[in-house]
C-alpha cells in the first residue's frame, strides 16, 4: 500500500508561480503513474495533469502553463505551476493506481491535498 503526501501549496498572487510535489511512501516504489486533480469551492473535482509511463498530459486549462516532473528515484512529482490565475485557486490533490504497469488491489491512494490561492 503506497500512502501520498502533496507539499507546496500557499498563496501567491495572480501572474506568479509555485511548485508542488507528491510524495509517495509505504514501500519501495519505482515507475508509479501520477495524476493531479483540483477542486474548488461548489466546483466539480477537476483533471489537471498526469505522468502515465513517462508520458505527461495536461488539461486544456493549464497546458502551457503547468509542468509535471518527477525525481530521479521516481517516488516524488512535481507540479509547476506558472502564471497561475485565480480560477487556480482549489485544493491539488494527487493520485496513483499502479506501479511498474501492476495495479494496486486496494485501489487508488489519494493524497489529503494542499491549498493553492491566488490572489488579484
Amino acid at each position: 500500500q503506497v500512502q501520498l503526501v502533496e507539499s507546496g501549496g500557499g498563496l501567491v498572487q495572480a501572474g506568479g508561480s509555485l511548485r508542488l510535489s507528491c510524495k509517495a511512501s509505504g514501500r519501495t516504489f519505482r515507475n508509479l503513474n501520477m495524476a493531479w486533480y483540483r477542486q474548488a469551492p461548489g466546483r466539480e473535482r477537476e483533471f489537471v495533469g498526469s505522468l502515465i509511463n513517462g508520458v505527461v498530459n495536461y488539461a486544456d486549462s493549464v497546458r502551457g502553463r503547468f509542468d509535471i516532473s518527477e525525481d530521479n528515484t521516481k517516488t516524488m512529482v512535481h507540479l509547476r505551476m506558472n502564471r497561475l490565475k485565480p480560477e487556480d485557486a482549489a485544493i491539488y490533490r494527487c493520485r496513483t493506481w499502479c506501479a511498474g504497469g501492476e495495479y494496486f488491489s486496494g485501489g487508488s491512494a489519494w493524497g489529503q491535498g494542499t491549498q493553492v490561492t491566488v490572489s488579484s
